[in-house]
């Protein structure tokens, strides 16, 4: 509980950290105890003791009046003491200082008995002066899960156990939630009583003291009795339970209970009652007989009930938190004294009053006798000293509100107060109310202040920082200083991971240190940190008082750690400290948390951890890590790959990889050759006989089988010996894992490296690679390992794994499943089911054996073993006999002294033998590398060899061939034991003219198995498997029965099983028949199976159901092809049975069966049944052993097929197919429907993956699926393969041109396709062309419709140019638009061209607008060039033959006074040029002839393009002159109504828009399966032009400005007609003008300079020369970033990026601002990720540019990408950033419209107390009218009914108001609303503006009547004004 405890206060310093206390130790040592109390408080705020209080009283004989006096006396003297102004006082005060510093000390507290004298100060709490059994009011601060922190009086905290926060009685109720109790009963906030239970001295710094608290009821209505309770008294109780009508509550007392009724609690307060809960509450009712108090819980009402007065009530009945009526009583320095109940009298101090802002003259608020209400604040029953408060916030039982943070810095705080000598009271500009905040006289200045008042004034505004909070106060603590400013650490939250910081050392202890930053914040510097080694005295290397250089490791909630280490410190390299940011080729620093075998785990900055793989350590091969590395080492790493999601990193301390081409990878499980170069202590280096790899290691267990024979053979391997055969198990890196063991050799073709390759029920050999208490686990090839659970590795219940299997131990695994989606592979290592089936076990033993003996001869003086050809096995040898002991006879040999033989008793056979004799010995065993001979003297041995030897020949020969003739491999025998040897036994077979046998009496799996113990002389069985030869070192190897069967199998069960084998002929009875198997059961207690492909030969005569005919119960004759290891629920093995007619009859069964089902070829039809079914392949089974897969596309090509894939190809179908490619490793097939064609030609797509092989060809139809629509005119990625992919042309998506051909087609859709060309790409890829056309041959069906429609319509198919000729009508989509004009596709390999000139009859401003990439255009072919493939289009409709060239420009068809339509030509200063409609002529319109008034300047009013109606004046037709006019005289008596096109309109909004938005960047579309280039007329492809046809997506607009303009000019505009906003217009209209023409003039100008260049830039290189021709242009800038994407070269769009930035003028910030938000887009894209990539550049961003229009920019990328909970956050952050802005006030409240949110009304209210008083109309009227558009219209119309109530004259508001509610069209409310505008008493001018507008409404409705009468309200109001 003490930690806990000690890590909430460490938690609470969120009130406030210390600042540079030692500044504060200025005062003289006299002072050390009021010093100690200062720092004592855990919080920055000094101690309210620096407020004198009164000493103590103890024994003296003065008065309590005289008493008072000196205390005043003593206060004040201290006082000047703390502020150093003892020095002028010092000698008036000495003698009165002298008699009173033995009096008392300071900090006591005065009750309610004093008489005499008044004090002159108020009662404060403060460390010194509190005491256990005080009882204090508290605001929780933190609610932990073991103890609550809770803020006191005074500034001080204390802590209140979770046992002491509820009395025990309840311990019951609430058992359940006992772990996370306190945060369901308690919330940070909550008003609390309590009681001082004890004050500990901190043990980990002097000074300071623990608070521990008790919230027990019990404690606090200690003297509370049923009699006491009275009516209306407030009460605090507990829920003790709940029950259907109430809530049953305890008072910690057991004399009464409570009752709260359900209908009496606050039901809106939103409290989730649950027993333990604290309510408070007023006494309604008090049953004394039952003993029941009944309260009422309602929040008001109890905030408002005041505590009566009782007669007799004595001080322990008062509680904290009460509340009194009291009276003034006399006025106190610092506060006020009042009178309460009658009997009381308690102080209020200058913190607690009403004004929270007291000023200087705050006495006069407090006349004596004035009647407050007031609130307990504390009460000490010792001293019957009771505080008060009179704070608004507590009088209503409410915890005063906290609107700043610890560290915020406020520019304008004002001096509301200054206490001379003591500090100053400040008002904090906080939102949305400000706060009242103190600053002690020792946090005002670094140096001493000696004249408070002089220096500061009241009125004065400071800069000031936040220290910390009085929660209960209401009142902050704040810091003056300089350098509270100037530090980077000021607070928890400025602490970040990798910063260096100073610091300096405060404590140094065995665990580490604690450092202290200069803002005061505390880090602790671990023991492993101190330095780079590890360090025996921590206290030597680090000096108290220190000041040293840290480096942040990581900061969890408010614990910091750092580090001294000097690499980390002194580190250049990037820091690590979040999973997100480690990126693949990241170099940085780390230090090594823990060292294993096979690796190392790497710490790096706030807890993110990596792990390096022992072979990316550098080590040199055969060296261990922690020879190398060490625990806490700083190493330089370089990421690999990492997985943010799962938090992996994968590391390598080698910074540039080491790299091995494919060629030359050695691939897992290939055998090489190796030369021994070192011998370490756990390995084996050898250098590798291999291309690309250097060395190898083969670890020592992997030497041999067996663990003996393995260390044996690393002692006598000396560097030199060759390996001729190594397996690579592993080839990560260029240092090979190698292995020498036989088992693994042997089976290296078998051995699996990935789960693909493992299949069920069979058994695989591998290695133990680790032991754990659950299991073992097994490795493979390469990392591929399995598990073997604890009961699955071993066939009996062992206490420990560790004693029955080692690492690195041969063993052979049953796989019993592998889980295809966890990739997790399960196995048993049960000898029952893993044992071994062959003798290659015993036979590596005898092999090694030998190979060690021929290494120690070689060792020994270069002998061989030559001695060994006088000894073979079998044989006589005469010998002496050396000695006779109590184990046998040892021979030696005359011709080998160093050669021993040796016979054990058994083999005397009954002989004795003396020493020194010579003796005829048989040879039964040769021990070759301890030299020993074991020699029998049993006749049967000797005899054998002497028959074998005699003359008669024929005899012998008949001898040899009828031993070999009896003896086969798999035959089994009896034997006898002759020797027992520790690993194998030596046996003779008594049948076979006693030949010698040699068993091993362990397997792979029982090497550490207690063994059997076998007798000589015992007879046993075993089988025959493998005879005498170079390959088993002469020797017949056995298996015994009792290793290759279950050791626990019964003779009876052996007995059974071997009554069947292989080719068996049975009777089974069908016991279950299965989807793709029946179950099958014969003999006694023999299960088997039938699969699906043992049933019928005839594999043409596909059978649906073939288990159609089988019954369950039914007997079949089944023949026995394999014997499975896959056991049934009955632990029974299954046999595998076949009823093939073709196998019922075969006479005998060939191995070749079992590897018949891998004899097939490509392009075979081959049958199958479905075992398995998903959303992209249909697994089949064609055998027992073979597998084959059918991909989803190959099944079928029409859509409805394709989508019911599953549904088709459902569990048991049979499907016939043809072979497309094998997996002979994994025995799997691919299989496709439809066959082959004859032969392959040269159109055929060959692509090798996974050696599977695709034929596709031209013309074929295929079924594909749409993997991506690509921007533009990009068309379709279309899917035909598992890794082939399609390209559909933009023309070949549908039969005849249309508007939008890719409507109808969605990604992951199936489509039917006709492939029309395979070409081979220069990557040497092949690409694929398709066709969706259903006119093409093979495509039609049966939905199709649009059939009819191809015929002799202009949108006809055209493949050549030859198909072309002049004057043909064709259609075809926009590609690229450049400045001369566009390209347009026509089809696949047809483009034409367009000229400027030819895009339209009339003029084009802006071609790539009026042409977007992919529009669908009609025109007619000009010419055609077949040689170099050009092709010349016009789209104008007046070149057809309707009307030729000489009407068109026919003057005669002209006659003066006709008004016609024309087009703005051209602009000059003196008129404009005007082409006249559906002709070729231009007029002038002279600048006179423009209109009635006299026009300035033209440029503003017209531009080129408009269209405009005129007057022709006058026709020349001998100059071919024409004069035009357009003043509005001319067109008065115009009956022709000529209307304007709808493009007018739409011209203006785009001027109004603006021609062209910079800000914009393309984003980049996937790059296509194959771009067609195409050439434009001068052989050049256009650069540009590709990359807007590749990204078509329109470009990204970001409106810096708020997307207001209707309310904005709805304002203005009815504004002007008011006369004091005439003025005001014209001046905005004259400055729009001019703004208006600079922007002209810089489009003009810009236009010009894409006119003057020839050709779009194409190359970096002309970019280059573009960009220093316009350094400040942004539209070039980003038109360079755009290609670059284009490129997919994103780095160097960001380099671009940056130095675009970096050259254009730091005048030109508009220019500016484009980059940066084109710059926002970049990232957003392709940023990694986009979110912190964003926000990266915005920081940067905001200081550059001006910070509003960035935080919009960012504002609206968010809003257009909808990422809606950034666009949150941010307008959050805008909303505190820029408060008094209206625009981003209103983008908030538009956001939440147009989300359809709630909370507008508060948006409205906060923006109100933020913005200036004369930007509240703006605000309101705008807020209004998006109500009107996106919200509730209701409120929108009380928001107008708000401001016209304060504004009545504002026509501008009428009018606005008005349109919102005209555009809804509710005519009585309109008519409503304009009833009341009319009725106002305004000037003639705006009233004249109101019935117009009155008028133009009714007369849109038409109503005649109504139109009468608004002009009859005008003319009785002009007669009215008037009169």
């Amino acid at each position: 509980m003490a930690a806990s405890s000690r890590k909430s206060q460490k938690k609470s310093s969120k009130d406030g950290p210390k600042f540079n206390k030692a500044s504060k130790n200025q005062f003289k040592n006299s002072k050390k105890q009021i010093n100690d109390a200062v720092e004592a408080q855990d919080l920055a705020l000094p101690p309210d003791d620096d407020v004198p209080v009164f000493p103590r009283g103890g024994g003296h004989s003065l008065t309590q009046r005289e008493r008072d006096e000196i205390h005043a006396e003593v206060d004040a003297e201290f006082e000047a003491a703390e502020r150093g102004l003892h020095k002028k006082n010092k000698k008036k005060k000495k003698t009165e200082r002298k008699a009173n510093e033995t009096v008392d000390d300071l900090g006591s507290l005065f009750g309610d008995g004093i008489s005499g004298k008044l004090p002159r100060y108020a009662n404060k709490i403060t460390l010194k002066n509190i005491s256990a059994g005080m009882k204090l009011w508290g605001v929780v601060a933190e609610v932990n899960e073991k103890d609550l922190v809770i803020c006191l009086p005074g500034g001080l905290r204390g802590l209140a156990r979770a046992a002491d926060a509820l009395d025990p009685i309840l311990d019951n109720e609430i058992e359940a939630n006992e772990d996370n109790l306190l945060p369901t009963i308690f919330h940070v906030g909550q008003l609390v009583s309590c009681i001082v239970l004890q004050l500990d001295d901190d043990k980990k710094e002097i000074g300071k003291r623990k608070i521990w608290l008790s919230l027990r009821l019990s404690l606090l209505y200690k003297g509370l009795s049923l009699e006491t309770v009275q009516e209306g008294m407030v009460l605090t109780a507990y829920v003790k339970s709940i029950e259907d009508h109430g809530y049953i509550l305890h008072f910690g007392l057991p004399s009464f209970t409570g009752f709260l009724p359900r209908n009496n609690l606050a039901e809106n307060s939103g409290i989730d009652v649950k027993p333990g809960l604290l309510l408070q509450g007023v006494v309604r009712s008090i049953d004394r007989t039952r003993k029941v108090v009944y309260l009422s819980s309602d929040p008001d009402t109890v905030s408002k009930c005041v505590t009566k007065d009782l007669k007799g009530i004595s001080i322990d009945l008062l509680v904290p938190g009460m509340m009194v009526t009291a009276r003034v009583q006399s006025i106190l320095e610092n506060g006020v004294m009042l009178s309460f109940l009658t009997y009381f009298t308690g102080t209020v101090d200058i913190f607690h009053l009403q004004n929270t802002f007291p000023t200087t003259n705050w006495k006069n608020d407090y006349n004596q006798h004035k009647k407050v209400n007031a609130r307990i604040l504390f009460v000490d029953p010792t001293s019957r000293a009771v505080g008060l408060t009179l704070n608004p916030y507590l009088l209503h039982n409410r915890a005063p509100p906290s609107h700043v943070k610890v560290g915020d810095i406020y520019d304008q705080s004002k001096v509301v107060r200054v206490d001379r000598g003591l500090g100053l009271l400040l008002d904090i500009p906080s939102t949305p109310v400000s706060t009242p905040a103190y600053v002690t006289i020792s946090d005002v200045a670094e140096e001493e202040v000696r004249k408070l008042e002089k220096k500061y004034k009241e009125g004065s505004y400071v800069r000031v920082r936040i220290l910390g909070f009085r929660h209960l106060e209401g009142l902050a603590t704040g810091i003056l200083k300089a350098s509270a400013f100037e530090g980077l650490v000021f607070t928890h939250s400025d602490v970040k991971p990798g910063m260096v910081v100073k610091g300096k050392v405060i404590a140094v202890d065995s665990f580490g240190a604690i450092v202290q930053f200069p803002g005061g914040v505390k880090a602790l510097c671990p023991l492993p940190h101190m330095s780079e080694f590890e360090i025996v005295k921590p206290g030597k290397k680090f000096k108290v008082g220190a000041e040293l250089v840290f480096r942040v490791l990581g900061v969890k909630s408010k614990r910091i750690t750092v580090t001294h280490k000097k690499t980390l410190v002194k580190s250049k390299l990037a820091i690590l400290s979040s999973y997100a940011e480690a990126t693949d080729g990241l170099i940085t620093h780390g230090w090594i948390t823990k060292i294993e075998k096979h690796g190392c785990f790497v710490r790096f900055y706030n807890g993110v951890q990596g792990f390096a793989p022992r072979s990316e350590l550098g080590l040199d091969p055969g060296c261990e890590p922690s020879s190398m590395y060490h625990v806490g080492q700083v190493v330089k790493c370089r990421i690999m790959s990492s997985i943010p999601a799962s938090r992996r990193i994968n590391l390598s301390f080698m910074m540039k990889p080491t790299r091995v081409s494919e060629d030359d990878l050695v691939k897992l499980g290939s055998l090489v050759s190796g030369v021994v170069d070192v011998v370490t202590p756990n390995a084996v280096v050898v250098y590798v006989i291999a291309k690309g790899y250097s060395k190898g290691t083969i670890p020592t267990e992997h030497l041999a089988d067996h663990l003996e024979h393995a260390t044996v053979m690393k002692s006598v391997i000396k560097p030199g010996y060759e390996f001729d055969q190594l397996l690579v198990l592993d080839n990560e890196s260029s240092n090979l894992l190698l292995s020498a063991k036989y088992s693994l050799i042997n089976s290296a073709q078998q051995l699996p490296s990935d789960a693909s390759h493992i299949h069920p029920n069979s058994v695989v050999h591998g290695y133990v690679c680790n032991i754990i208490e659950t299991g073992c686990f097994v490795r493979f090839l390469g990392r591929l390992t399995g598990f073997a659970p604890r009961s699955k590795a071993v066939d009996g219940q062992r206490a420990d794994l560790s004693k029955t299997y080692y690492v690195g131990q041969s063993v052979r695994s049953n796989i019993l499943d592998v889980n295809s989606e966890t990739g997790r592979i399960t196995l048993s290592l049960k000898q029952s089911c893993c044992s071994s089936t062959d003798a290659s076990f015993m036979q590596e033993y005898f092999l090694l054996e030998e190979k060690i003996a021929m290494l120690q001869s070689s060792k020994h003086n270069g002998s061989e073993l030559k001695w060994v050809e006088g000894f073979i096995i079998g044989s006589v040898i005469e010998g002496k006999v050396h000695e006779s002991n109590d184990f046998g006879v040892v021979v030696s040999f005359e011709e080998h002294s160093d050669v021993y033989g040796f016979i054990t008793h058994h083999q005397l056979a009954g002989a004795t033998v003396e020493s020194g004799s010579v003796i005829q010995a048989a040879i039964l065993d040769v021990a070759k590398a301890e030299r020993l001979v074991d020699l029998s003297l049993k006749t049967v041995f000797i005899d054998r060899f002497r028959e074998a030897n005699s003359n008669r020949q024929a005899q012998k020969k008949k001898r040899k061939r009828e031993a070999s003739k009896d003896l086969e491999v798999h035959q089994t025998v009896n034997a006898i034991v002759e020797i027992v040897k520790e690993n194998y036994l030596v046996l003779s077979l008594p049948e076979y003219n006693y030949s010698i046998g040699y068993a091993s009496v362990s397997d792979y799996n029982t090497q550490k198995f207690p063994q059997k113990q076998f007798l000589n002389g015992q007879s046993v069985i075993a089988t025959v498997m493998a005879l005498p030869s170079s390959s088993t070192a002469g020797r017949l190897l056995l298996l015994l029965k009792a290793i290759s069967e279950t050791e626990t199998s019964s003779s009876k069960r052996a007995k059974k099983k071997s009554s069947y084998d292989v080719g068996s002929l049975v009777q089974a009875e069908i016991t279950e028949i299965k989807p793709l198997e029946l179950r099958l059961k014969f003999g006694i207690g023999f299960h088997g199976r039938i699969h699906i492909t043992e049933v019928n030969d005839d594999k043409s005569n596909v059978v649906e159901n073939l288990f159609s005919n089988f019954k369950i119960g039914q007997t079949v004759t089944a023949r026995i092809i394999a014997k499975s290891n896959k056991p049934d629920m009955k632990k029974s093995f299954l046999w595998e049975l076949s009823i093939k007619p073709s196998m019922l009859t075969v006479s005998e069964i060939g191995s070749k069966l079992l590897f018949e089902e891998c004899d097939v070829s490509i392009g075979q039809r081959v049958t199958g049944y479905v075992y398995k079914v998903d959303n992209e392949w249909a697994l089949l089974t064609i055998s027992r052993h073979l597998k084959a897969q059918l991909f989803i596309l190959d099944s079928a090509y029409e859509p409805s097929e394709l989508q019911e894939f599953q549904r088709r190809f459902h569990i048991g179908k049979a499907v016939t197919g043809h072979v497309l490619s094998i997996n002979k490793e994994k025995k799997l097939l691919r299989l496709v429907l439809r066959p082959f064609q004859d032969g392959i030609s040269d159109k055929t797509v060959d692509i090798s993956n996974d050696n599977m092989q695709t034929f596709i060809h031209e013309g074929d139809i295929v079924g594909g699926r749409i993997s991506k629509i690509l921007s533009g005119v990009g068309g379709l990625v279309v899917q035909i393969g598992p890794h082939l992919y399609g390209r559909v042309h933009f023309t070949e998506l549908k039969n005849i041109c249309q508007f939008d051909p890719l409507s109808g087609y969605d990604e992951g859709q199936f489509v039917k396709c006709k492939v029309l060309e395979i070409s081979r790409t220069v990557r040497g890829t092949f690409h694929v062309e398709l066709s969706l056309r259903s006119s093409l041959d093979g495509m039609s069906s049966t939905n199709s419709s649009d059939l009819s429609t191809d015929v002799d319509t202009p949108g006809k198919h055209l493949e050549k140019i030859e198909d072309l000729s002049p004057n043909m009508i064709v259609q075809g989509y926009v590609k690229n638009v450049t400045s001369k004009g566009c390209f347009i596709m026509l089809s696949r390999k047809l483009d034409a061209k367009v000229l400027l000139s030819n895009l339209s009859d009339g003029y084009v401003e802006s071609p790539e607008k009026e042409f977007p990439i992919g529009k669908l255009v009609a025109g007619r072919v000009l010419s055609v060039e077949p040689l170099s493939k050009r092709v010349e289009v016009t789209l104008k409709t007046s070149d057809s033959r309707t009307a030729s060239q000489s009407e068109i420009n026919n003057l005669s068809n002209l006659h003066v006074g006709d008004i016609v339509i024309g087009q703005i030509k051209r602009v000059e200063s003196y008129g404009l040029f005007i082409t006249i409609e559906n002709t070729n002529l231009v007029g002038l319109c002279h600048v006179s002839e423009l209109s009635e008034d006299h026009v300035d300047n033209i440029g503003t009013i017209y531009r080129a393009g408009e269209k405009v109606k005129v007057k022709i004046l006058k026709v020349d037709k001998e100059k071919r002159r024409i004069s035009l006019g357009m003043k509005s005289s001319y067109f008065k008596n115009d009956a022709d109504n000529l209307q304007m096109s709808s493009e007018e309109e739409s011209d203006e909004a785009i001027e109004e828009v603006g021609s062209y938005n910079r800000s914009s960047l393309l984003e980049n579309s996937s790059v296509a399966v194959q771009d067609m280039d195409t050439e434009s007329e001068d052989g050049g492809s256009l650069v540009l032009a590709q990359i807007e046809s590749r990204a078509s997506v329109p470009p990204l607009e970001v409106n810096l400005d708020d997307e207001q303009p209707d309310m904005d000019n709805g304002i203005s505009q009815n504004q002007g007609h008011t006369d004091e906003a005439k003025t005001i217009d014209e001046k905005n209209n004259r400055h729009a003008k001019k703004k208006e023409k600079e922007e002209r003039e810089q489009e003009i100008r810009a236009a010009e300079e894409r006119l003057l260049e020839k050709d779009a830039p194409r190359t970096p290189d002309e970019f280059e020369r573009l960009v220093r021709s316009s350094p400040n242009s942004s539209f070039v800038w980003i038109k360079y970033m755009a290609f670059m994407l284009s490129m997919a070269d994103v780095e160097k769009a960001r380099s671009i990026a940056e130095r675009a930035l970096q050259t254009i003028n730091i005048r030109e910030e508009n220019e500016k601002l484009n980059i940066w938000v084109a710059y926002f887009n970049l990232e957003n894209e392709y940023g990694n990720p986009p979110e912190e990539a964003v926000v990266k550049v915005f920081q940067r961003a905001l200081q550059y540019c001006d910070p509003k229009k960035v935080h919009l920019a960012l504002l609206g990328l968010y809003e257009r990408t909808e990422q809606n909970k950034l666009a949150d956050e941010l307008l959050y952050k805008m909303i505190k950033k820029f408060k008094h802005s209206c625009k981003v006030w209103l983008r908030r409240v538009q956001r939440l419209l147009k989300q359809q949110q709630e909370g507008v009304q508060a948006v409205v209210q906060r923006a109100l107390l933020s913005l200036p008083r004369h930007k509240h109309i703006k605000f309101i009227s705008q807020t209004a009218i998006l109500e009107f558009k996106n919200g509730v219209a209701d409120r929108g119309r009380s928001m107008f009914e708000g401001i016209l109530s304060e504004y009545p004259k504002r026509t501008d508001l009428w009018s606005i108001y008005l349109d919102q509610e005209i555009r809804l069209g509710d005519v009585d409310l309109i008519r409503g609303l304009f009833e009341r505008a009319i009725s106002l008493s305004l000037p003639p001018k705006k009233m004249k503006f109101l019935f117009k507008k009155y008028l133009e409404y009714e007369k849109s409705l038409g109503e005649e009547e109504r139109i009468e009468y608004v002009k009859q309200k005008a003319m009785e109001y002009v007669e009215s004004t008037l009169a």
